[in-house]
Parts: structure tokens; C-alpha cells; sequence
């Protein structure tokens, strides 16, 4: 990899307010680096999470603490003129009740300190097609499924020694599996929410003797945590109650469960919370660092740009955190002053032609 060419594509990604193209950022440094150059760097090599973490690995071991939280969550980049391939295909999004076509991406966020640092990533590869039983059409099949790819992205950062307390994530990653990775085969904690279908046993006794109620048939107070078990899951949890409003006013309600028994019902609202801060990165992705921005058409320099994005998130955190200001902050300043630069350029060229209105 041309690490000096990648600081300055994604210095470009982190500047820019318009489409990132090879050509716009050959015309910003006055041609100093050709399209060709560029886009060469973009289709040479496949960039990967492994080189990811050799470059934000120094600034987690700065920050890094046993307090320090693991969030994995996925987001989709929506591609709806792109022609399809096997990282841009139709994917269910859940937010929206739908499926788009798109890039669908799942990362790992080491959350420490106030620090959000993208540490793994991986992209959902439709690599197989298979025939849809109830429309009769193809339609494109991942080889590995988002829960499988949770896993072995775990299995990395705990075999990069990341130090954390715990792993939170959404509900769509809940599975029994899930958990038990978690706590039996790592030794780790975790909480995350359950569908209300869940089938849980209220004792040892009524699990040994398969004596399973649904998490909806519960009457659970709000501010009280339970001791159950899940069913496919071999350990104790603790099982708590959320009530809170949606932004339309609506009243939402979350079931968490904690595979850490020591602690209080405040203690897993505070630690969930953080879980969040996923959401805030995504959000970046799109609005900071031009994820959606790349017209381009190749998996590998599709690819490619997704991770400069990745890594210009965390060049941007860095500088936010430097300067102590949000992201939101530091690029509104960079707009400012690319518009006063503009607007001075502007002014120049009508003195220079004695322009008067």
C-alpha cells in the first residue's frame, strides 16, 4: 500500500463537500498526482481490516482500559444506480422495513475515554446465487451469514489483546450462539437486547425440565432486574425492562440481558448506552468522510474506498479530540473556510479584471 498517497486520498475524503473522484482530487493538488496514479492505487491491492488495526493500534493502546466496550453493528451504503456485484446487492434494512441495494458493512468500534475507534470491519460478500422458492428469480446468497462474520471479528480483537469489559450490539446479533461465544468460549461479558419471542426459564429447575415462557407472557416492572435463563444458553442472565419514547412520542420498550450477574439495573442502562456511539459513527461515515461519495464501479475499488473512509473516521476523531471540538464542528470549520477561500478567490479575479457592478 502507497501509505502517503492514502493519507492524502483520505485527507481529500475528510475536505471534500461533493463527489470524490480520482480526477477532483488529480485537480485539487494541481496535478501533482495524476487520475491514473490514483486510481491505480485504488485497484492495486485488496486494503483489509488487518491493515486497518496496524494503523489505529498505536492510539488504542494509548487509550485502551479494561473499562473500554466493543460495539458491532452494521450499516448499509446505499448504491441504488450502481450496477450489481457481490458487495453491492439487495440487503434488508431494518430501519426502514425494506430491503435496498446497497454496500452493507459491519464494523467493530472500540468505544474508551470518549474515543471512538473503528478496530475490525468486514463487508457482507453475495458471492453465490441461488434460486428465490417464492418469486422463481435468482438472487444473489452471502457463503457466510452477518452472525458468523460477528464472531470471527470478536475472535480478532480478542486476539489482538484489545483490553474491554464488554461486547454490546443490537438485537439482529443476539443469537444463543452469540452469547455463548461471548461468555463461554472468551471469557467475556456482554449485554444485549431480546425480542420479546425470546423463550426463557425462570430457575434451573424449570430449564432442566424444558419449562420455557416467552419474554412477552411476563409481567416485568421497569427499575427491577431478573435472574433467567435463556433458552440454547447454558448460563444465568440478568434480564431487565426499558420503557422510553420514540422520537415520533410513541413508548418503546427494550428487554436487555447482562451475562454480568453482578450488576444493578442502572448499571446496564449506563453500560448499553454506549452502544450508541455506533450509530454516531455511521453517521460520520456518511456526512464526514464520504463514504457515499465514490462513483466507483469495481468490488476491489469499491472496497477499497469504503476502507479510506474507515480510516479517515479515525484520522477525524483524532483531530476532533486534538482540537476538542465534535466532528460536526471541525467540518463545518473546513467548510467556512473553503468558502472563504472561494469567496476571496472570487474577489481577487474582480480587481484583477477592474470588475465593478
Amino acid at each position: 500500500m502507497d501509505k502517503q498517497l492514502l493519507e492524502t486520498y483520505t485527507d481529500y475524503l475528510m475536505s471534500s463537500f461533493s463527489y470524490t473522484t480520482a480526477t477532483g482530487l488529480s485537480m485539487m493538488v494541481e496535478g501533482e498526482i495524476s487520475h491514473d496514479k490514483i486510481t491505480r492505487f485504488l485497484s492495486s491491492e485488496d486494503f483489509t481490516s488487518t491493515d486497518l488495526w496496524k494503523m489505529v493500534k498505536p492510539t488504542v493502546r494509548e487509550i485502551e482500559s479494561i473499562e473500554g466496550v466493543l460495539i458491532v453493528d452494521d450499516t448499509i451504503e446505499e448504491k441504488p444506480s450502481t450496477d450489481e456485484n457481490e458487495i453491492v446487492s439487495w440487503h434488508y434494512d431494518h430501519s426502514k422495513g425494506s430491503s435496498v441495494k446497497g454496500i452493507n458493512i459491519i464494523s467493530t468500534l472500540y468505544y474508551n475515554k470518549g474515543i471512538r475507534l473503528p478496530v475490525t470491519f468486514d463487508l457482507v460478500r453475495k458471492t453465490k446465487t441461488i434460486l428465490d422458492k417464492k418469486t422463481g428469480e435468482e438472487k444473489r446468497k452471502s457463503e457466510k451469514t452477518k452472525n458468523e462474520q460477528y464472531r470471527q471479528m470478536l475472535n480478532t480483537c480478542i486476539k489482538n489483546k484489545i483490553k474491554f469489559s464488554y461486547v454490546l450490539n443490537d438485537v439482529w446479533y443476539a443469537s444463543s450462539e452469540n452469547m455463548m461465544f461471548v461468555k463461554e468460549e472468551n471469557k467475556k461479558d456482554f449485554i444485549m437486547p431480546i425480542k420479546t419471542n425470546r423463550k426463557i426459564a425462570l430457575s434451573k429447575r424449570d430449564k432442566l425440565n424444558g419449562k420455557y415462557v416467552t419474554v412477552s407472557e411476563l409481567e416485568l416492572k421497569e427499575g427491577i432486574t431478573y435472574k433467567i435463563y435463556l433458552e440454547a444458553v447454558e448460563f444465568q442472565l440478568l434480564l431487565i425492562k426499558q420503557i422510553f419514547k420514540n422520537d415520533d412520542s410513541s413508548q418503546g420498550v427494550l428487554y436487555l440481558v447482562s451475562s454480568d450477574l453482578t450488576l444493578t439495573y442502572d448499571n446496564i442502562l449506563t453500560i448499553y448506552q454506549r452502544r450508541w456511539k455506533v450509530e454516531e459513527y455511521h453517521k460520520s461515515l456518511k456526512q464526514h468522510v464520504s463514504l457515499c461519495k465514490s462513483p466507483t464501479k469495481r468490488v476491489r475499488t469499491q472496497s477499497n474506498h469504503i476502507f479510506a473512509a474507515i480510516y479517515a473516521f479515525f484520522k477525524l476523531e483524532f483531530l476532533s479530540i486534538k482540537a476538542k471540538v465534535n466532528q460536526a464542528s471541525l467540518r463545518s470549520k473546513i467548510y467556512i473556510s473553503a468558502n472563504r477561500a472561494a469567496f476571496e478567490k472570487l474577489e481577487n479575479l474582480k480587481t484583477c479584471f477592474a470588475m465593478k457592478f
